[in-house]
């Protein structure tokens, strides 16, 4: 029996091209390469995580987090970004490369992956397709079931490992032969398309430019899993963010750093607001003070108390008293322009 390592993303086109391989009698082994900009940090406030086990494909799923490798991918694409921050043809390469690594020390023969043919300008062109294969070091050992019959014969295909001819000729960003496949296969509830990856999005992009221009010894993990949360704001060198709403406030709570601090409105519904900063001068201190009212259920006072602290001081909490930031003020150090 040939088997198979699969890229999967969850997605309709991930999903039809294991299908594909499993109508085949392949030995499927699908994995989902996990980074900081693939998952929603606050789905996990609202529901239990997933199983490892997927219903459609009726085969055990495995997730290999590849963080680390992917926050040297973002400072440095060799490849350089899509419309936004999206490194797709690195990111790729490297889910390519260590999908190799699996391939290599399991046994199997081949790599899958659902990737349609012209559907994405930036990764799924022909030549792209191809450069990415000999980066990856997995030229010729990688099949796409939904493009293959418009692609150059694999290795797999040549020796009989998948028999070409079951294969598709899917090309372009119409949904309507996966949609029709879906249906040949039986498939009821499947991911709808949409941009999973949060590089993609261009407010999202906004911040993590703004992070990387303020971040001289490198990314961290906590940087960026604080880009999902909050209202960001940029006083000088210092970033503020503000919640907005208590599973922000949780999640922001939960990342702060010993040496942050953390502020909230005295006797009022308020944000968690948190300073991260190399030095906080009083000056920031203030502004982060009248954000934090002026998101609150102070806001339409005239001043209002502010209780603040560093994260991880011992010492009790101390307080000021700051009015809500005017809108023009807010506009000034706001990071996402929207």
């Amino acid at each position: 029996m040939s088997k198979a390592i699969a890229l999967y993303s969850g997605g309709l086109d991930s999903t039809l091209a294991i299908l594909t391989a499993l109508k085949q009698g392949i030995e499927v082994k699908a994995v989902k390469f996990l980074t900081p900009f693939n998952e929603n940090i606050k789905s996990r406030y609202f529901s239990l995580e997933k199983g490892d086990y997927d219903r459609n494909l009726n085969i055990e799923l495995f997730t290999l987090p590849i963080d680390e490798q992917f926050i040297e991918l973002i400072q440095r694409p060799k490849y350089g970004f899509g419309k936004n921050m999206n490194p797709c043809i690195d990111c790729k390469i490297l889910m390519l490369k260590e999908a190799k690594k699996i391939m290599d020390n399991e046994g199997y023969d081949f790599i899958i992956t659902g990737e349609v043919l012209q559907q994405r300008p930036m990764s799924q062109r022909r030549d792209i397709l191809s450069l990415i294969d000999k980066e990856a070091s997995v030229k010729g050992y990688v099949v796409r079931p939904l493009s293959a019959k418009l692609l150059k014969p694999t290795i797999p295909e040549e020796s009989g490992k998948i028999d070409r001819e079951k294969l598709f000729d899917f090309s372009g960003r119409s949904r309507k032969p996966q949609l029709k496949l879906a249906k040949d296969f039986g498939l009821k509830e499947y991911a709808q398309p949409a941009g999973g990856c949060l590089l993609t999005d261009p407010l999202y992009s906004q911040k993590l430019k703004d992070l990387l221009n303020f971040s001289p010894n490198g990314l961290s993990i906590n940087d960026i899993k604080l880009l999902q949360v909050g209202r960001h704001f940029r006083v000088k060198d210092c970033k503020i963010i503000v919640g907005r709403d208590r599973i922000d406030n949780h999640i922001i709570e939960s990342l702060a750093l010993p040496e942050d601090m953390i502020l909230w409105v005295k006797d009022y519904n308020s944000p968690l607001t948190l300073i991260r900063c190399l030095s906080i001068t009083e000056e920031v201190l203030q502004v982060a003070a009248s954000l934090c009212i002026r998101y609150s259920a102070a806001k339409k006072l005239s001043s209002a108390t502010v209780v603040f602290k560093r994260k991880g001081s011992e010492g009790g909490y101390q307080q000021l008293t700051s009015k809500p930031l005017s809108d023009d003020l807010v506009n000034l150090y706001r990071v996402v322009k929207e």
